[in-house]
């Protein structure tokens, strides 16, 4: 199995890291050349074009940064289903639209080429240590045909249904991460304004029911001054919105990711830290400025 991955980002990197030990040669696309170093230095191959990508595998992974982002490598003269082929497997880890995966894998078929819509969760820690969990949606059998894939990078990996369902799902998870980052800021405010020793906080609440991946993860690296990206709080943004987007075509109100896309807008516009990490949140009270 010849695999390609177009994105090497913060997230790519670690994912295709992982990959390269299990399948050997990855040949990877990403704008920036530079940014390919790592996995280059590890033995992937880098393409000139999305086009190349296409061409010369079997499977196909992307993880960029945002819809528009996806649009652009999948589609045009030298987009990947206009340069794959039949039988082929691409597989998009963006977190993007339920509506763009949905018209992915149906334009995919026009090619006989199947799209699965596969976004994942954990973070830069997940995908460094292949523990991501993976939300899948679309066909069956090219599900099954991915495990190897899967296994590779994730210590979790459900399938959800149709295409789109893999979205779905991650947009229910950017709203908890959304909710957890919200508390995590709040408690380190209110503790550090009475006076409290906040590492002693952290462990004590980390041993108790308020116990969360993001007090885990992202508390630490407060603490430590750590703000660089885990994963950007630009990224963070534009998925609330289009969780948000998704709940008025379901007529659902949901208040609490309101807030939460009003403060990361406030984060991203007036502080200018959207390539900072989510944890950056906390820079919006004085207290950690």
């Amino acid at each position: 199995m010849k695999i390609g991955f177009i994105g090497t980002g913060v997230m790519g990197t670690g994912i295709i890291n992982n990959l390269l030990p299990v399948f050997g040669e990855i040949i990877v696309f990403n704008r920036t050349k530079s940014h390919a170093q790592l996995v280059l230095d590890n033995g992937a191959v880098r393409a000139e074009s999305p086009a190349q990508v296409a061409a010369e595998t079997d499977v196909v992974l992307t993880m960029v940064g945002y819809p528009d982002d996806v649009e652009e490598i999948y589609y045009g003269d030298d987009g990947l289903l206009a340069n794959g082929h039949a039988g082929q497997i691409m597989i998009d880890m963006t977190t993007s639209t339920p509506t763009l995966a949905k018209k992915l894998a149906r334009d995919g078929l026009r090619h006989e080429i199947t799209v699965l819509d596969a976004p994942v969760s954990g973070g830069d820690v997940g995908a460094k240590n292949g523990a991501l969990t993976v939300m899948i949606g679309g066909d069956e059998k090219a599900y099954q045909q991915s495990l190897p894939i899967f296994s590779a990078i994730a210590k979790k990996i459900q399938r959800f249904g149709e295409a789109g369902f893999g979205q779905h799902t991650k947009m229910a998870n950017q709203i908890m991460i959304a909710a957890t980052m919200l508390g995590m800021s709040e408690t380190l405010v209110y503790a550090k304004q009475v006076g409290l020793d906040l590492n002693s906080v952290l462990t004590t609440l980390s041993a108790g029911g308020a116990q969360n991946w993001s007090l885990d993860n992202y508390g630490p690296r407060i603490l430590a001054n750590d703000f660089e990206p885990g994963f950007y709080a630009k990224h963070l943004l534009k998925d609330l919105r289009i969780a948000l987007d998704e709940a008025q075509k379901l007529e659902l109100v949901l208040p609490a990711t309101d807030l939460a896309e009003a403060l990361y807008t406030k984060l991203v516009n007036d502080l200018k830290m959207g390539d900072a990490g989510t944890q950056a949140l906390i820079k919006l009270w004085l207290a950690f400025r």
